[in-house]
């Protein structure tokens, strides 16, 4: 059952699984977040190691065996958008960045545009106020998973790109008392160490690099679940009970086999994950929430919240 309050906030405490420093993320023109931090009078040097963006994608991740292309078996009866071709798999809306508003799944007139049009009348929103709860029942119907991830559906002209799901679940890793750790090597030619043959631009010759790592007092991860969000959709009880089990479930599976976040960074868990609120709330452990995570789905399945057949595009 989902608890009461507006949030419920979560968070970890993580260490490099060998040594002491990590490669945090980067970004272009920028390369790595750092800023500071000021408490009590004391200022700290901070930097992100994971930006929320590319945790949305990582807690997608979990929900997906990709070495055959397919849900994890807990999530198998859940509905979603695949794109198939006379391979087999292409593609779905789990993997794709912008779920079903992916310029792959969502084309003029295939399957899934006529049915926005045709169960959310997206063709003449343009002079109506968008029903949002409406949205969400079509979107649990069709790609449950996105209600969690969000979704901006701007590819379906008609509808004028007004259709949005705000994230329910967002993550982000951060890391205080950072300092960084300098280090450096070489390319090394072994058949021509002058690079006579066009030089470092055209990739001959030894070619000596920096390489800037980092070490840090503390990391954490954190995760919010928007209870209040998920509520505004008016969803049946089920429904909402199920959003909730599949969040705590995706932040179990991430910290149980998601921490190897780039080649030099892989982190584990060094204390338990602490409910910081709603207080006196403890998240059950994955072998639970899968257990938990089943029965929601079914019940789900029982109430007709979910599609008869899952939507399958063919290119």
């Amino acid at each position: 059952m989902v608890p009461n309050g507006d949030r419920l906030l979560a968070e970890v405490d993580l260490e490099p699984i060998q040594g002491q420093r990590f490669q945090p993320t980067g970004f272009p023109s920028l390369g790595a977040a750092e800023f500071t931090v000021s408490r009590k009078e004391k200022s700290q040097s901070s930097i992100l190691v994971e930006s929320a963006q590319s945790m949305a994608n990582r807690l997608e991740r979990v929900c997906m065996n990709e070495e055959q292309n397919s849900l994890v078996p807990v999530l198998e009866a859940l509905p979603v958008i695949t794109l198939k071709d006379t391979d087999g798999f292409v593609t779905n809306s789990i993997l794709e960045s912008h779920r079903m508003n992916s310029p792959y799944l969502l084309k003029k007139n295939n399957q899934l545009y006529k049915k926005i049009n045709d169960e959310l009348d997206a063709a003449i929103t343009r002079t109506k106020a968008i029903d949002i709860q409406k949205f969400a029942r079509f979107v649990f119907k069709y790609d449950t998973n996105a209600i969690l991830h969000g979704l901006f559906l701007v590819n379906h002209k008609e509808s004028g790109g007004r259709y949005r799901l705000t994230r329910a679940i967002s993550s982000f890793i951060e890391a205080t008392g950072s300092r960084q750790a300098v280090s450096g090597g070489v390319k090394l030619d072994r058949l021509d160490p002058k690079g006579g043959d066009g030089g470092s631009k055209e990739g001959y010759g030894h070619v000596p690099y920096q390489r800037i790592e980092y070490t840090a007092e503390s990391i954490k991860a954190y995760f919010d679940i928007d209870l209040a969000l998920i509520r505004s959709y008016g969803l049946p009880e089920a429904a909402n009970d199920f959003l909730f089990t599949f969040a705590l479930w995706k932040i179990q599976s991430f910290l149980s086999s998601g921490l190897r976040l780039r080649t030099a960074c892989s982190f584990k868990v060094a204390k338990p994950l602490t409910v910081t609120q709603p207080v006196n709330f403890k998240i059950p452990d994955l072998a639970i929430l899968e257990k938990e995570l089943s029965t929601a789905i079914q019940k789900c399945k029982h109430a007709n919240l979910f599609c008869e057949s899952p939507i399958i595009i063919t290119k």
